[in-house]
């Protein structure tokens, strides 16, 4: 898993609040409710999307959280590096602290590659363009039931 179960859900949740077609804030029991995360664990990863300023948020009754700027403004490299930092993008993906050109992990010049074409997806897709293929799609952002192993 390269992303924490955190930004798995800030990325799910910043879809889905990009695919509601309607202005205003959205209630965080809502979102909750509709993705089946823990309110306030979701609460905690909101905190994060607003302090890293990708989203504003009201308490109240006509309370939420609503984007600070248009979804076609914000990218996934912008949420991912606002919940997990920027690891994903500069780090080692066997965690040696001092893997580099100098000395690499043996998956260094293999990961560098895709590490690159990661960060380069992320930085090219936005919020917008996920929430239009929900749109068009079921339902891909509902946990589905987990199997039973036998």
């Amino acid at each position: 898993m390269l992303l924490s179960s955190a930004c798995e859900y800030g990325l799910r949740t910043a879809v889905y609040v990009a695919s509601l077609e309607e202005d205003g804030h959205v209630p965080i029991r809502r979102i909750s409710e509709a993705l089946e995360i823990s309110a306030p664990f979701l609460t905690k990863i909101l905190q994060q999307l607003t302090e890293n300023g990708h989203m504003t948020s009201l308490r109240g009754p006509k309370g939420g959280v609503a984007f600070a700027r248009p979804p076609s403004q914000i990218t996934i490299a912008d949420v991912v590096t606002s919940i997990d930092g920027d690891g994903l993008f500069t780090e080692c993906v066997l965690g040696l602290p001092g893997c580099g050109n100098a000395a690499p992990c043996p998956l260094h010049d293999r990961w560098g590659a895709e590490r690159d074409r990661i960060a380069a997806l992320f930085s090219s897709l936005t919020l917008a363009d996920l929430a239009a293929d929900v749109n068009r799609s079921d339902e891909p952002l509902r946990l589905a039931p987990t199997a039973i192993e036998l």
